[in-house]
């Protein structure tokens, strides 16, 4: 019996059988197919390594399309509509059998209907899915990059050069449907997927109009777009998410949901308007980026003890906090994910909600209609909850539901904008909450970031300058005598000359303690309270980040930008 890819990679010493298994639940929870799951997670790091195993699982060959140069009339044999819709490019030709290059091997349903149509036995090849697509535009001539399709706009678009004030709806509406723009918002939005971007931005400056992404973390410039199409595109992006497009005065947020990649993948709109035009940001809610097993999150042991041992109290409060997109909202639905089943009732009220989460009911905040976290929680309690999330607290009126929802049998969960967990007892009574309902309400605190991994690829050794040792107070000395070292990234096509690649979450768990609970009630400063958490075992984001950068995950420039304070 022939062996499974994942036995085959655990064979060949490619991923352990810890590693499989992970992937294994994430695609029971996720769906998707094993090899992308593996990639994605990051326990294989090259594509050609997946491919190569699938090939010898189903005894066909494995190829490098771009080593390749293929005969047009081969390529031809499949139409263009065939090729894209099934991701497949037909290769070589011998005699009647046709061999394509696809990433989907086992398709027999596109491989009967290729047949009926080039009267060929198929025979596939494997190849990555992101070589067949480039393959696929370039043998098609398709193949226009977001730089080429503005280029060729370059020439016949000169539509919104006139002042802002001369464009009517009308003539909007006329250029927002032509399909070059089409194409190039389409292509901005695939693009930013294609590379797990989180964040599309789209700027207008006095004479310049840009697109950037933000990759783990970072922004990188990816285009500059001409000036004159900027009330094209950003008109474009109002229709998609159903927006005003003739009001550019005010802000205005709205959602786009598109199929990608065979999934559905939703956009959170935000446009505000600024002297020089209208910026768009759309956050990209993946729902295949979204991690929902806790012991993937990255706690260390005792605070993944911690928090496992709070979201099972029957009662309390959970706090969250961490500055935006610092990865609390991964952390607050693993939590819940991990709760639900039938016997509990969870609802949330969220803003906005970023991930449908099968079993649990959440609740949209619609701040136009009054409906806000206070009047939300008001209701949830008349629902019978057992566990409630709040998606922010931010101001007395909710802190002060959400606190006596969590003193009378319900399990809350929340967030707030702090830059560690002390600090976030003194942020609730600073809000008007009395000490001692702080203190008897709360029952763990976890404060949270997420910092830049060191490529792989590129990583070498070497000695930070003293500044920044300095400042995290490290002696050289010391560190050479207990034999650590430092490391960074260098640069690398893979980490696109940045040295960082992917992204790692430090958190600071501090569970509220009798000690701390009298310490609170007496008025203790956040400086107190860390100090009285630190001797119970307690350990900061900055002793966390640290630890991670003697083993090589972040680098020295990270701990110090990530933790300032700490």
């Amino acid at each position: 019996m022939a062996l499974k890819l994942g036995e085959m990679l655990i064979k060949a010493g490619k991923i352990t059988e810890d590693q499989l298994e992970d992937a294994l639940q994430h695609q029971k929870d996720h769906g998707g197919k094993l090899g992308e799951i593996l990639l994605r997670l990051g326990f294989v790091d090259d594509e050609n390594v997946i491919n190569g195993f699938i090939a010898k699982q189903l005894n066909i060959g494995n190829i490098e399309l771009d080593d390749l140069e293929v005969d047009m009339d081969v390529v031809n044999l499949i139409p263009v509509d065939l090729a894209k819709k099934f991701d497949i490019l037909s290769v070589i030709k011998v005699g009647k059998i046709l061999f394509v290059a696809t990433n989907e091997p086992q398709n027999v349903s596109a491989f009967d209907t290729l047949k009926f149509i080039t009267g060929c036995e198929i025979q596939p090849v494997m190849t990555s899915k992101d070589s067949v697509q480039k393959a696929i535009d370039k043998y098609y001539n398709l193949g226009e990059s977001l730089t080429d399709i503005v280029e060729e706009m370059g020439a016949d678009m000169e539509i919104v050069e006139e002042t802002e004030d001369s464009v009517s709806e009308s003539e909007l509406q006329a250029a927002v449907q032509d399909k070059p723009i089409v194409r190039l918002v389409n292509s901005i939005i695939l693009d930013a997927i294609k590379i797990n971007a989180s964040d599309i931005h789209i700027e207008v400056y006095e004479k310049r109009f840009r697109v950037r992404y933000r990759v783990d973390g970072g922004l990188r410039e990816v285009l500059q777009l001409p000036f004159g199409l900027r009330l094209a595109v950003i008109s474009r992006l109002k229709i998609l998410a159903k927006l005003n497009i003739s009001e550019r005065r005010l802000p205005q947020d709205g959602r786009i949901k598109i199929q990608a990649f065979g999934r559905a993948i939703d956009l959170r709109v935000s446009i505000l308007p600024c002297i020089f035009g209208e910026k768009v940001v759309m956050r990209i809610l993946d729902p295949l980026t979204l991690m929902l097993d806790m012991s993937k999150l990255g706690f260390p042991k005792r605070a993944s003890k911690e928090f496992d041992k709070a979201i099972h109290m029957p009662y309390g409060m959970i706090l969250v906090t961490g500055p935006t997109g610092s990865g609390k909202t991964t952390t607050l639905y693993s939590a819940l994910q991990s709760l639900n089943n039938p016997d509990i009732n969870i609802m949330t009220a969220e803003d906005p909600v970023e991930f449908n989460l099968e079993g649990i009911n959440q609740v949209q905040m619609h701040s136009s209609i009054g409906l806000d976290f206070a009047i939300s929680l008001r209701s949830f309690l008349r629902q019978d909850p057992n566990v409630i999330l709040v998606g922010e607290i931010r101001d007395r009126e909710t802190a002060s539901i959400a606190t006596k929802a969590a003193l009378t049998g319900h399990l809350v969960f929340s967030t707030l904008h702090t830059n560690d967990a002390p600090s976030t007892i003194t942020r609730l009574i600073d809000m008007g909450m009395a000490p001692f309902l702080v203190a008897s309400a709360v029952k763990l605190i976890v404060a949270q970031r997420l910092l830049r991994r060191i490529c792989k690829k590129c990583k070498v050794e070497y000695e930070p300058p003293e500044d920044q040792l300095e400042i995290l107070g490290i002696d050289m000395d010391e560190v050479k005598k207990k034999g650590l070292k430092f490391y960074k990234g260098e640069g690398c096509p893979t980490c696109n000359g940045k040295g960082l690649k992917g992204r790692i979450a430090i958190f600071e768990a501090m569970p509220i303690t009798a000690e701390l609970q009298k310490l609170i009630i007496e008025g203790g400063s956040a400086l107190e309270i860390e100090e009285t958490a630190s001797q119970q075992g307690m350990r900061t984001l900055r002793q966390e980040a640290i630890d991670r950068m003697f083993e090589g995950i972040v680098p020295i420039e990270q701990v110090v930008t990530e933790t300032t304070g700490q």
